[in-house]
């Protein structure tokens, strides 16, 4: 069985670029490229089942997981395909509720 490919998908994509333009406006770029290494590390593990990810709550009537890294909570789901679709990723201060179901496309 071939290993699940990691899809970024375009909200997730788009919330990438903004971390790491205020990661790197903020701390550096050195600080930048780490976080975004270790994202793309937590990405892979996902794969590798070494990712510990919860389900999202039912109320939300949504087939996907979570997990936080760092600062981030990052949303995926398992595509048609079996590949692993990352949804989005939210800040822990971004009001989650409305952002979440924006990027969904609830």
């Amino acid at each position: 069985m071939a290993k699940a490919r990691v899809r970024v998908q375009e909200a997730a994509s788009f919330r990438i670029d903004d971390i790491y333009r205020y990661t790197r406006d903020r701390w550096g770029v050195k600080q930048a490229d780490r976080y975004l290494t270790g994202l793309f590390a937590a990405f892979d593990g996902i794969a590798a089942r070494t990712t510990p990810s919860r389900p999202i709550p039912a109320e939300f009537a949504i087939d996907g997981y979570f997990f936080r890294y760092e600062r981030h909570f990052v949303y995926w789901r398992q595509l048609a395909n079996g590949d692993i679709g990352i949804v989005t990723i939210l800040h822990e201060r971004m009001h989650q509720i409305e952002r979440f179901r924006t990027d969904f496309g609830l």
